[in-house]
């Protein structure tokens, strides 16, 4: 069976299934059952309502004493407390209740309005700054919106016929005992005003009416139990004795005083009360239970109906199991082989390709085959075919990863050999340039000379750019650690307008030996970059400052600077160097994080505050030390000329000052050093220096022959490479705040340095701007 008639199965039997059994009444039952629900919480709320409206009633009539004679305090604070429990109890009930019908909702907002009034209008009566009227009528509002809120259920969706009848009676029932309540009230006012007035004595009236209409209605709609029940209850001797006091009452005359007593009245509409209230409580419960049952009944359907349909969509989802069971299985072990070869196998093929000499002595077709077939492909169904399929891909996919990995690993071999031959080439050129040099005394032509000297030391920075991008070294170990300002001039030599490179202020640091020719790369790197994309009138600044375990280099241009964007992406690529070769536009900026991945030194550009970037490089401690572990400096990375205040130096700049010789080249010829025998001496700046170029580069002076030997022996040489005495002072640790007002010290002379240069040509000679202090 295909795999596409096993997913018609599969799909058509639980959708037969859930279309058929979607028809039957389990929506309409479901809803049934959710208002029958609703129902109950409603009714349950009306018997709370009734609480409420009972001791209210009790509350009133306790004012209405305390209102007219002043006694009853007592009275009045007990009946208040109760109020309060049964108000606290229908709260927590209305709480609970959604989707009410609109009268209903309405006296609930209402009936909590007066809750929160209700503190206020007992302090009025306590006072009795409130006339009993007035009193009594806020009293009658309360209860009756209590009332019509049970009256309001009944308009609930889903209340059957029967059951709205019997919602009904029972809030004829409760308006009942609000009338009873009312003539209860009004009869006290009467005994304490000494007698009925007109109005009170229509009220008295009104309420007969009301108690015997409510009564009816609920004869009329209620179920002939509950008829049986109030007519006993109200049949009684206590019921008898209160309707005899309400008949005499009635016989009064207005103005006339009652011949009854309030006490006596009081005491028989309370029984009477209590009476109905009894009736009111039986007829609540027999309600609850009728809804209850109703809810019951129609959640009992709805269940059933409910597990109806699971129990064949159950059947329906065992079926399709027992059918797609193996298409199912098959499935998953196809699934999970392709994330183990997605997640597992094919990273690790590509981390073992991308490792040197990955592909020696093998073929890319060969290293395809060697990694297999992944993914079983037994069977003859549409799975079998998409397994063979993804081995297919597999295979195509290793295959021409180890060839891209061949052409890599060819492209970087022919960049290496390019690079050597022309290192080896670049050598040649300047052994020749300084056999000529040496025998060379025209001033013009030793110009031009130098100028080819500065050209071949650039020729050697590119092809150890492209060695480094090929992953090799530049193969030369030194002795010794050399200080950090002798590795910036060296690094500002390899650029070609070294003369704008401006050195500030230095911190006392050496630079590890191993780390010396790639910092001196990575600096020459970032210091071309800085004097190509930044105005020719400009200088880049450069400042080395130690914090603590570390270093910071910070290469601070004046150019338009690099967008944010831009510059986030550049300082990702800094911070992760591709594994391949790179691309030849930006190859700098592969060397330079190249280079600082393999010491672990942090190359970051930030923004500056004027125009221009800052190139910021955080040395390791692992990079820093403190002193040359041989105890002496480098002849190669020492400047022969008498070194330029720090902080004030300019490199190439004709005013006085002379620049560093050129760092070793990989000629073969030896570079000036100690010797075994004798400690030799360099030539002094004023013998060996004609002067300066146009282009700001060093005119050597021309000598004869036995010049060489005599200047080799000179004893300032060894003066001035004598270490001073009692050893390298330790260096002076400075904290934040000391650093940072140092710094911005530096950065306002610049800017007034800046600005007086512009308005004035001959000004005093110009300082770099200090670079901001990393954050």
């Amino acid at each position: 069976m295909r795999i596409s008639q096993r997913l018609v199965l599969l799909v058509s039997v639980p959708l037969a299934v859930t279309v058929t059994f979607s028809g039957l009444a389990l929506a309409p039952a479901t809803s049934q059952a959710v208002d029958a629900h609703r129902l109950t919480d409603m009714v349950r709320a009306a018997q709370a309502a009734s609480d409420l409206a009972h001791d209210l009633q009790r509350e009133r009539s306790a004012a209405t004493v305390l209102v007219a004679d002043g006694t009853g305090a007592d009275s009045f604070r007990k009946r208040a407390e109760a109020t309060d429990d049964s108000a606290a109890r229908f709260s927590a009930r209305r709480a609970a209740l959604d989707a009410l019908p609109e009268k209903a909702r309405g006296a609930l907002d209402r009936v909590a309005g007066a809750l929160s009034d209700l503190p206020s209008l007992r302090a009025q009566a306590r006072s009795g700054s409130s006339s009993l009227s007035a009193l009594v009528f806020r009293y009658r509002i309360l209860i009756a919106d209590l009332v019509s809120y049970r009256d309001g259920i009944a308009q609930a969706e889903g209340v059957r016929t029967d059951i709205a009848d019997r919602i009904h009676a029972v809030a004829s029932l409760s308006r009942a005992g609000e009338s009873l309540g009312r003539q209860q009230v009004t009869v006290l006012r009467a005994l304490s005003g000494g007698g009925f007035t007109p109005a009170s004595k229509r009220t008295f009236d009104a309420t007969r009416l009301d108690y015997d209409d409510a009564v009816r209605s609920m004869y009329t709609l209620g179920p002939a139990e509950w008829r049986t029940l109030l007519e006993r209850r109200l049949s009684g001797s206590r019921a008898v004795a209160a309707r005899r006091l309400e008949d005499q009452a009635a016989r009064s005359g207005t103005g006339q005083e009652l011949t009854i007593s309030g006490k006596e009245w009081s005491s028989a509409t309370a029984e009477r009360l209590d009476l109905l209230r009894s009736v009111e409580s039986r007829v609540d419960d027999s309600l609850l239970d009728s809804v209850a049952s109703e809810r019951n009944r129609l959640t009992g359907w709805a269940v059933g109906e409910a597990l109806l349909v699971v129990a064949a969509l159950v059947g329906a989802v065992v079926f399709a199991l027992r059918l797609g069971r193996v298409m199912i299985r098959r499935l998953r072990d196809l699934r999970n082989a392709a994330h183990e070869v997605a997640h597992h196998g094919l990273p690790e093929t590509m981390r073992e390709l991308s490792s040197p000499g990955a592909l020696a002595g093998t073929t890319p077709e060969k290293v395809a085959e060697r990694n297999g077939s992944p993914l079983p492909a037994d069977g003859g169904d549409e799975i079998a075919e998409l397994g063979e399929a993804f081995n297919a891909v597999h295979y195509e996919t290793i295959r021409l990863a180890a060839q891209s990995t061949r052409s890599h690993e060819r492209f970087a071999e022919t960049l290496v050999g390019v690079a050597r031959r022309g290192g080896q080439l670049t050598s040649v050129m300047v052994s020749e340039l300084d056999a000529v040099q040496r025998d060379e005394s025209d001033p013009e032509r030793m110009k031009v000379l130098f100028a080819l000297d500065h050209l071949a030391v650039r020729m050697e920075r590119n092809t150890n750019s492209l060695l480094v991008l090929a992953g090799h070294g530049q193969g030369r170990v030194r002795a010794s650690d050399v200080p950090c300002s002798s590795v910036i001039v060296a690094a500002a030599q390899q650029t070609e307008q070294f003369q704008r490179v401006s050195v500030g202020a230095v911190d006392d640091i050496h630079i590890a030996a191993r780390v010396v020719h790639d910092l001196a790369h990575l600096l020459a790197e970032l210091l071309d970059n800085a004097t190509r994309f930044s105005p020719p009138d400009t200088e880049v600044g450069v400042a080395v400052w130690r914090m603590y375990d570390r270093a910071v280099v910070a290469v601070v241009d004046e150019g338009v600077g690099i967008p944010a964007e831009r510059r986030a992406v550049l300082n990702a690529e800094l911070a992760n160097p591709r594994t391949d070769v790179g691309g030849v536009r930006s190859m700098g900026l592969h060397v330079v994080a190249k280079l600082a991945a393999r010491h672990g030194i942090v190359v970051e550009l930030r923004d500056s505050s004027g125009s221009g970037t800052i190139a910021e490089v955080t040395l390791p401690a692992a990079v820093v030390t403190t002193g040359p572990r041989n105890g002496g400096s480098d002849e190669v990375f020492t400047p022969t000329a008498r070194p330029a205040p720090r902080g004030r130096g300019t490199l190439g700049d004709p005013r006085g000052e002379e620049p560093a010789p050129r760092h070793d080249r990989p000629s073969g010829r030896p570079a000036s050093g100690p010797s075994p025998h004798a400690e030799p001496a360099p030539r002094r700046p004023a013998d060996t220096v004609a002067g300066v170029s146009a282009a700001g580069l060093p005119v050597r002076r021309p000598r004869r022959h036995q010049d060489h030997a005599g200047a080799d022996a000179s004893p300032e040489r060894t003066a001035a490479a004598a270490p001073p005495a009692g050893g390298r002072p330790a260096p002076r640790r400075r904290d934040s705040r000391q650093i940072a007002d140092v710094l911005t010290a530096y950065a306002q002379g610049i800017d007034r340095s800046t600005t007086g240069r512009r308005g004035d040509d001959t000004a005093a000679p110009r300082t770099h701007r200090r670079p901001h202090r990393p954050t």
